[in-house]
């Protein structure tokens, strides 16, 4: 019989599971510079989870989903959002009213990614 061979979870491999001796103290590495990523996202524009991946060059939008969950309250979190332009369950209603109120293209409840996309180029420094 072959040993299994156990994969690593995305989030481990990103640098994001509570190690022993860290106590869950904060955030890694990894996930300070999605917050510093998502800090510098301009009023009005937004980036999907996927493009802040896709900016760093490593993890995925689920990674990058999982720092929000966890830290996102210290960034402009509503300026992350899914592919689809949707902002992320329970806030949707709160993302909303703070993106509309910023000026970036809503219809219903998703932003017009295609218009408020930031990019490398919109971050602010």
């Amino acid at each position: 019989m072959t040993p299994r061979r156990r994969s690593m979870s995305a989030t481990a491999s990103a640098g994001l599971s509570v190690r022993s001796g860290t106590g869950g103290s904060g955030p890694t590495a990894y996930a300070r510079t999605v917050l510093d990523v998502v800090d510098r996202i301009p009023p009005g524009r937004v980036m999907t989870y996927g493009d802040v991946a896709d900016y760093l060059g490593t993890g995925t939008g689920r990674t990058v989903g999982t720092v929000m969950s966890r830290y996102g309250q210290e960034v402009p979190w509503w300026r992350v959002v899914q592919a689809s332009g949707r902002p992320a369950e329970p806030l949707v209603a709160e993302a909303l009213a703070k993106l509309i109120a910023e000026g970036c293209p809503v219809s219903g409840e998703r932003v017009d990614v295609g218009a408020a996309r930031c990019d490398g180029r919109h971050l602010r420094e």
